[in-house]
C-alpha cells in the first residue's frame, strides 16, 4: 500500500480529484517534451466534466500548464472504463500535427492512473501491508506500537512530512477561525460559520462539541475557498481530522509527538482504504472522502485516548461504518453544500466513535478491513447520480428550485412530463 506520505498531500482546495490530480497530470505530461509543445487540448470525461467548473478544474488545469495555449473540452456524456475522473491530455506542434496523447484517470486525493496502473511521481516507499490486519498482526509480533510501523517501512523523511503536516492543518484552523470573510466564493454565497461556531462554544464554557465542529468547519471553508490545505485523505474531507487533532492540542493538551503518531496511525488507515477500496467521490461516493476520513480521524482520536490496537480498530470501523452508502450529490459542483457540515459532523462523529471504543475491551465483531471491503462494493453499487456528478440527490433538488426561482414555468413544465 501507499506510504502515509502519498496520503497526506500540501495543497490548495477545493478538490483532491479535481484540481491537485489533474494539475499534476498536466505537468507529468509536459515533463516528457524536451521543448514545450506549442498548444495542449485537455479533454475532461464523465464525473470531471459534470463538476469540473464547480470544483475549478479548468482553473487548476490552466495554471499548471501556463503559458502554454491550451484548449480544455468538457465531455460529461462519456464514461471511459477506468474511472469516472478520466481526462484525455494531447500536445500538439505549430502546425496543429498531434505530438503525444496520454489518458490519465484522478483516482482521489490526487493520485493518479492510467491504462498501465498507478502512476508513480515519487520516490516515496510502498509498505508491504495490503490491510490493516497485516499492521495490526505486525505491531503483534513486534511488540511495538502500531505508529512505529513507519519506523519499519518508511525513511525519517515521513516524520518530517507530518511535522509539516500538522502544522499545515494547525495552520488552516486558525485562519478559518480567525477570517472575516462573510461568504464563501461561488453562486450558493454560503455563509462562513466557523468564526461564530468558535465564538459560541467558547461562550459556552468550551463545549467540546461545538469546538471540534468549528476546527473542522474552519478548515472546510478554507478548502472552499481555495486556500492552503491537507488532503486527509480528500480535499473535500479534509477538515475531519484536523478539527479532531485540533481539538486533543489545544484543549486536551495533547504532545506534538503524539499528534504526529496519530496522524501516522490514521495515514496507514487511510493508504488500507485507498489500497483495498478508494477514496474518491466520483468512484464510491462520499463513504469514500467523509466516511474514510472519519475513520482515520476515529482511529486518531482513540489512540490519543490511550486505546489499545483492539480498540483503535474498533473505532475506526465505526467510523466508516455508520457512513455506509453515504452519497455525493454536491450543489452546483461546489465543494460546499453538503460537503462542509459533512466535515462538522462527521469530526464530532469520530470523537463519539473513540469514546464509546475505549469504553469496550475492544472486541468486535466487523473487522475493520471487512467494512472497507463493503464500502467498496457500496460504492460501485451506487447510481452514478449519486457519485459527485451533481446529477442527483440534493444537487438534483437545489438546482430545480434555483432554476424554478429563475423560470417558475419550469416546475409546471416538470410535474406535467
Amino acid at each position: 500500500m501507499l506510504s502515509v506520505r502519498s496520503i497526506y498531500k500540501i495543497g490548495l482546495g477545493p478538490s483532491s480529484s479535481h484540481t491537485m490530480g489533474p494539475a499534476l497530470a498536466c505537468r507529468l505530461f509536459l515533463q516528457r517534451f524536451n521543448q514545450p509543445p506549442a498548444s495542449l487540448v485537455v479533454t475532461l470525461y464523465d464525473s470531471l466534466a459534470l463538476t469540473g467548473r464547480g470544483h475549478l478544474t479548468d482553473k487548476a488545469i490552466l495554471q499548471s500548464t501556463h503559458p502554454i495555449p491550451t484548449q480544455i473540452l468538457w465531455r460529461p456524456d462519456k464514461q471511459l472504463s477506468l474511472h469516472p475522473n478520466g481526462m484525455d491530455l494531447e500536445a500538439r506542434d505549430s502546425q496543429g500535427e498531434l505530438l503525444s496523447r496520454w489518458r490519465v484517470y484522478s483516482i482521489g486525493g490526487g493520485q493518479l492512473r492510467d491504462e498501465s496502473g498507478p502512476v508513480q511521481h515519487t520516490d516515496y516507499p510502498l509498505y508491504p501491508a495490503t490491510s490493516f490486519q497485516d499492521v495490526l498482526d505486525w505491531s503483534a509480533q513486534t511488540g511495538k506500537p502500531l505508529w512505529a510501523y513507519l519506523d519499519a517501512h518508511d525513511s525519517p523523511d515521513a516524520w518530517t512530512h507530518l511535522k509539516k503536516v500538522w502544522q499545515t492543518m494547525r495552520q488552516a484552523v486558525e485562519r478559518g477561525i480567525a477570517s472575516d470573510q462573510q461568504t464563501l466564493p461561488g453562486e450558493l454565497k454560503l455563509k462562513r460559520r466557523a468564526r461564530s461556531m468558535h465564538s459560541k462554544a467558547l461562550d459556552r464554557d468550551e463545549d467540546d462539541r461545538k469546538l471540534i465542529s468549528s476546527y473542522a468547519l474552519a478548515v472546510s471553508e478554507e478548502n472552499a475557498s481555495g486556500g492552503r490545505i491537507v488532503t486527509a485523505p480528500t480535499c473535500g474531507s479534509s477538515g475531519i481530522l484536523p478539527g479532531v487533532l485540533y481539538h486533543f492540542r489545544k484543549n486536551r493538551n495533547a504532545s506534538q509527538e503524539s499528534i504526529g503518531r496519530a496522524l501516522a496511525i490514521a495515514g496507514m488507515i487511510g493508504a488500507v482504504i485507498e489500497h483495498r477500496a478508494s477514496i474518491s467521490g466520483a468512484e464510491v461516493g462520499c463513504q469514500g472522502e467523509v466516511g474514510a476520513a472519519c475513520c482515520m480521524a476515529s482511529a486518531a482520536a482513540a489512540f490519543l485516548l490511550g486505546a489499545d490496537n483492539g480498540q483503535i480498530e474498533y473505532a475506526a470501523e465505526m467510523g466508516l461504518e455508520h457512513f455506509l452508502g453515504l452519497t455525493c450529490d454536491p450543489v452546483l459542483g461546489l465543494v460546499q453544500v453538503p460537503c462542509i457540515e459533512r466535515n462538522a459532523f462527521a469530526a464530532m462523529r469520530a470523537m463519539d466513535c473513540a469514546t464509546y471504543a475505549i469504553a469496550t475491551d475492544g472486541q468486535h465483531l466487523v473487522k475493520l478491513d471487512e467494512v472497507i471491503d463493503v464500502m467498496n462494493d457500496t460504492g460501485h453499487d451506487l447510481q452514478a447520480k449519486y457519485r459527485e456528478t451533481a446529477a442527483g440527490g440534493l444537487a438534483s433538488i437545489v438546482r430545480l428550485r434555483l432554476t424554478t426561482q429563475a423560470n417558475p414555468t419550469t416546475l409546471n413544465n416538470a410535474a406535467s412530463q
